[in-house]
């Protein structure tokens, strides 16, 4: 049975301006048994601390899903600072570089499924699945790969190993367990999913933490039980009871295994004699021979390459067209679901469906998969609300689905900023000019001190730019969707220190990104109409300036569009009630402060400020593997905007490669 600790909110600040009445018209809607409410909120009024207080009322497992991998990683890290002492938990896919299976019939091409697994994040899943089944006060915060098939949830319970202190168990017989539920015995060296074995000590290294499980077991007894350090080896606590979790979340018992092997067989069966049937015995006898290769592999190891292929035999009793296993039903039926941008993240989820079925017809047609390999799928959205009976939407612009679900009862504005802070000043100039107008305005901008961000609608114009602006002496770059991870974080940390003082770009961050030192953005073609130019992408572009108090932006165009006037209505709307709001409680705006870390250059990169391990504890063959680790960590933290604790990682792992004299 899950723990029954309870969410603790942390947080040196208390709900302010919209957020009281915020918080308490979701919390009635939510203790109403709603399904739908909206929460529309302006950038930088503070939504996440208002649905934190919202997660501490009512006190339900919750998921929080976003529409990339990047804003996910941002609001887990914010809710990890409001409850550090609860399970919070991050949910995506796990691929570095994902090809899928594919034949392209034109060319006679195969392409075979190709994967590079993200170590690091595969550990956060398993972490989410084990939380979610150990304990209630769990919140997961996870991209639409939750609505992806995951493994029969019953049967990684199922096959959980739970050990005690003072059990007697064979070690054998522990080994076999082990390796039936995906656990490989360690040779060279020990990671995530391994067991390692020394006379009467054994240990295990679970896929969801850091740390090892040791037990001594002599005369077949668990004598000791430890949580230790995987580096180390130093004992960090001493355990009554552990359970070990599998090390895949697609396992099952052997008796299923068989059973869906018989399964597989009947449908080759089938599928072979109507192929034959219709003279296509080569794409027959491709079919048997991978099935059969399959079936074998699954009667000897337990798994196969490509075993989600046969989701129905495993998760769905057989049964043709019932949705797969997915993330969502490792929660309780009780749980809460917040979708966070949701005008970007509900099409996304309603979108992934068709798609993947196209791409399996042709496998099916020419005789690579069996028909069943169509289980193999993201949920479709009918099905996703079947599995989430209350639903928060949040965006600064609602979409169709929001307005059309949520009832105006349970449509919640939060436009108050903590801050005292307006929506940004809007000007519309004509085109003539613009570069004349924008140097203008950037001048001003840095001599306050501040930041710029120019937005266009081709990459030429963007370039040229950029070169303009470079030729005569300006701090500019142009950002663009090439640019690869590390360097677009660092892209964006000169321009937060002042390093850089323009940026450059087509779609430049709209939605989840704190910026607080940029104060003037223009927005060049607006009268063009498209989807960058939409009245809803004109308000969220406009809201990168809201954290400053100095925010303005400016429309170049030569006729107003419906999508700007709407842009200008919402924000002039919004700037009354705040101005209104200040007045009556005597607030003086002033911008958001948030801290930068300094990293220095090369000279000061060897003053470490604290490593993270204490390296004189670690031997020095085990010095590559944990270097290896931090650089994975590293890209973790990059991806999701930490600036401070990617550094932090990059510094320790400059010292491990001096260390190991691999430093250049």
């Amino acid at each position: 049975m899950p723990s029954e600790n309870p969410f603790r909110l942390v947080s040196p600040f208390e709900p302010t301006g919209d957020q009281p009445k915020a918080i308490a018209k979701l919390i009635e809607g939510v203790k109403n048994g709603e399904q739908h409410q909206t929460l529309l909120g302006a950038t930088g009024t503070g939504k996440t601390f208002t649905m934190a207080n919202v997660i501490a009322a009512v006190q339900r497992p919750t998921i929080v899903i976003a529409h990339n991998k990047t804003l996910a990683a941002q609001l887990c890290s914010e809710f990890q600072q409001f409850f550090p002492e609860n399970a919070i938990s991050y949910f995506v896919s796990y691929y570095d570089y994902y090809q899928p299976e594919a034949y392209i019939p034109h060319t006679d091409t195969y392409i075979e499924k190709d994967a590079s697994i993200n170590a690091e994040i595969e550990k956060y899943r398993h972490a989410a699945t084990m939380n979610l089944l150990t304990r209630r006060d769990t919140l997961i915060v996870a991209s639409v790969s939750c609505i992806y098939g995951l493994g029969n949830v019953e049967d990684y319970e199922a096959l959980a190993i739970k050990l005690e202190r003072g059990i007697h168990i064979q070690r054998d017989t522990l080994l076999r367990r082990l390796t039936d539920i995906q656990y490989r015995r360690s040779h060279l060296e020990f990671k995530h999913g391994m067991v390692h074995v020394l006379g009467d000590t054994v240990e295990i290294f679970p896929p969801s933490a850091d740390t090892v499980i040791r037990m001594e077991m002599p005369f077949d007894e668990v004598e000791n039980l430890q949580e230790v350090d995987s580096f180390t080896g130093e004992i960090i606590r001493e355990l009554q009871e552990v359970v070990i979790f599998p090390a895949s979340h697609n396992v099952t018992s052997k008796e299923k295994i068989e059973h869906a092997c018989e399964g597989i067989l009947a449908e080759l069966k089938e599928r072979e004699a109507e192929l034959l049937k219709k003279g296509e015995n080569t794409k027959a006898e491709r079919l048997r021979q991978r099935t059969e290769y399959d079936v074998e592999m699954l009667r000897e190891t337990g798994y196969c390459m490509g075993i989600e292929n046969y989701t129905r035999y495993f998760g769905n009793a057989g049964l043709a067209g019932q949705p797969p296993s997915t993330l969502l039903d490792y929660f309780p039926r009780d749980l809460l679901c917040i979708i966070d941008e949701s005008h970007m993240t509900i099409p996304q989820i309603g979108g992934m469906h068709e798609g993947n079925r196209s791409r399996k017809q042709t496998l099916i047609d020419y005789g690579f998969r069996l028909p069943s390999a169509h289980d193999n799928r993201p949920l479709t959205f009918p099905e996703f609300s079947d599995r989430t009976h209350q639903r928060i939407y949040i965006s600064a612009t609602p979409a169709k689905y929001e307005w059309e679900h949520t009832p105006k009862a349970w449509m919640t504005e939060q436009i108050i900023r903590p801050t005292g802070l307006l929506d940004p000043l809007i000007i519309v100039k004509q085109t003539k000019g613009q570069v004349d107008d924008i140097r203008r305005e950037i001048d001003a901008t840095i001599d306050r001190k501040e930041r710029s961000l120019v937005t266009t609608l081709t990459k030429r114009l963007a370039e040229d730019l950029t070169k303009f602006f470079q030729e005569r002496q300006y701090k500019v770059r142009y950002l663009h969707s090439d640019v690869e991870t590390l360097e677009r974080i660092e892209i964006l940390r000169k321009l937060r220190t002042g390093e850089i003082d323009v940026l450059v770009g087509i779609n430049l961050l709209r939605e989840g990104l704190d910026l607080p030192e940029v104060s003037f953005i223009a927005i060049l073609d607006a009268d063009k109409q498209g989807f960058l130019r939409s009245r809803d992408a004109l308000i969220q572009t406009i809201g990168r300036a809201a954290r400053n108090v100095h925010g303005h932006v400016t429309l170049y165009a030569d006729h107003e569009t419906v999508a700007m006037r709407g842009a200008l209505e919402v924000t002039n709307r919004r700037r009354t009630i705040q101005e209104a709001y200040n007045r009556k409680h005597g607030i003086t705006p002033k911008s958001i402060e948030k801290a930068v870390h300094d990293i220095s250059e090369e000279e000061r990169k060897l003053e470490l400020r604290r490593p993270r391990h204490d390296h004189t504890k670690i031997p020095k063959d085990e010095k590559l593997r944990l270097m290896k680790e931090l650089e994975e960590q590293m890209a973790i933290a990059a991806e999701s905007l930490e600036f401070e604790k990617a550094a932090d990682l990059r510094d320790e792992v400059d010292l491990l490669r001096r260390e190991l004299g691999m430093f250049r």
